[in-house]
């Protein structure tokens, strides 16, 4: 579904500049359904493979004659049509995000409400390092927090070494100097804990907006320094999933709950449109630097070679693919 409306959004975008769209399909492979549209030429179809989609347009990878080819529509036309697709998903995943605070029971502040003490004792970790009831927390690590989800992360993200923790506190901010918090251990991977629970927010319309905006705004950092931890080592590849992993995950948080598969639906969207803007081949990402090669150029670059480029990019795209779906079966297996 997320691959279908991420297509719907290059289709969408393509149509209303007046480019001549070839094909519009789900999945590569073989054809299992195909139907071509009598009014438009356009062909619809459903292919084999589910990794992806494609809108295939006139002249976007080749020469055409077609006055209405992608090729000789003006730059920033085409760079909307590319970039259309991965701004599709994020617009459905903050869409979704609203809905999702909008029907929460409760909304999480950053003002600490009470302590969760360490088994056999009587105080928490972070509450002997300084933190106290009723402080408002304004930083973790010197990264601004807003809410209690925010609050979550960066406490995971940093607390697995002493920080630095900003609070207001009867009205002046203190700055509470190595706070140590819990720490837990996920897949080989060390996580910062809170020890603490805050207070709710009454459900007002300029509070729905707060929590709506910072939600969606730590998704995407999330998701950012999740690619940045991948690549420096902190997560190996063993944290990456391909389909059959994001299915199996999907199936876990129905059984949790419509709010679980909605926020891991809120992820996939959010993920799925900022990795495509990853200027790498055969990504949208890769097609926009083209596009921006172009306009410093004065003129593009040859679409023959831009084409064995992003085939290239394909070949490896699938390969990847390849190797992450065996990851993900062989996960199946060994539980």
């Amino acid at each position: 579904m997320l691959i279908f409306v991420h297509e719907l959004g290059h289709f969408l975008a393509a149509r209303a500049f007046g480019v001549t769209v070839t094909e519009f399909a789900v999945g590569f492979g073989p054809k299992i359904f195909s139907r071509v549209s009598k009014k438009s030429g356009t062909r619809y179809s459903i292919r084999a493979l589910p990794f992806g989609g494609f809108t295939g347009m006139a002249g976007e990878d080749e020469e055409s004659d077609d006055p209405n080819a992608f090729s000789k529509k003006a730059l920033w036309k085409r760079f909307i049509i590319i970039a259309a697709g991965s701004l599709t998903n994020i617009i459905v995943g903050i869409i979704i995000m609203v809905s999702l605070v909008i029907t929460s029971k409760s909304l999480g502040s950053t003002v600490i409400y009470s302590f969760n003490p360490l088994e056999g004792s009587t105080v928490a970790q972070s509450q002997s390092e300084g933190l106290m009831v009723g402080d408002k927390i304004l930083s973790v690590g010197g990264e601004r927090v807003h809410i209690a989800n925010d609050l979550v992360y960066e406490i995971m993200r940093r607390g697995i070494k002493d920080v630095d923790v900003v609070v207001l506190r009867d009205g002046k901010e203190v700055t509470i100097k190595d706070v140590t918090f819990p720490v837990y251990s996920a897949n080989g991977v060390l996580f910062g804990d809170i020890d603490f629970t805050v207070y709710s927010e009454r459900k007002t319309f300029p509070v729905v907006l707060k929590h709506a905006f910072y939600r969606c705004q730590f998704t995407i950092e999330m998701i950012w320094e999740s690619l940045f931890d991948l690549i420096t080592g902190r997560y190996s590849i063993k944290s990456v999933s391909g389909p059959i992993g994001v299915t199996e995950t999907l199936g876990e948080a129905a059984e949790s709950g419509i709010g679980d598969l909605l926020y891991i639906t809120v992820i996939l969207s959010m993920n799925l449109g900022i990795m495509n803007l990853l200027p790498l081949p055969a990504l949208d990402g890769g097609r926009l630097m083209f596009l921006i090669i172009e306009l410093v150029r004065g003129k593009p670059i040859n679409p023959v070679y831009e084409g064995y480029v992003h085939l290239v990019g394909i070949i490896i795209l699938f390969g990847i693919m390849i190797a992450v779906a065996f990851k993900d079966i062989m996960s199946l297996f060994g539980k």
